[in-house]
């Protein structure tokens, strides 16, 4: 059995819930400062979502290893 569609379909599902829960938490981010603290500098470095970009990364890292497989 190949694993290209199997990681075709993680890197798609890691994809999605990591963009998906960046943006809930970045709402989060935006709703709990008040609105003289808000810079975008600020939301983006917030460490609460490094947890999404590692999600994200591992996302693009299994898509870039599928890509050398096919």
């Amino acid at each position: 059995m190949s694993l290209q569609p199997i990681l075709s379909f993680a890197s798609v599902a890691l994809f999605v819930i990591g963009i998906v829960g960046n943006g809930f938490e970045m709402r989060k981010i935006r709703l709990s400062t008040t609105e003289g603290q808000l810079v975008p500098k600020n939301v983006f470095l917030d460490k609460r979502n490094f947890k999404w970009y590692v999600l994200i990364g591992i996302a693009l890292v299994l898509w870039a290893i599928n890509g050398t497989y096919t």
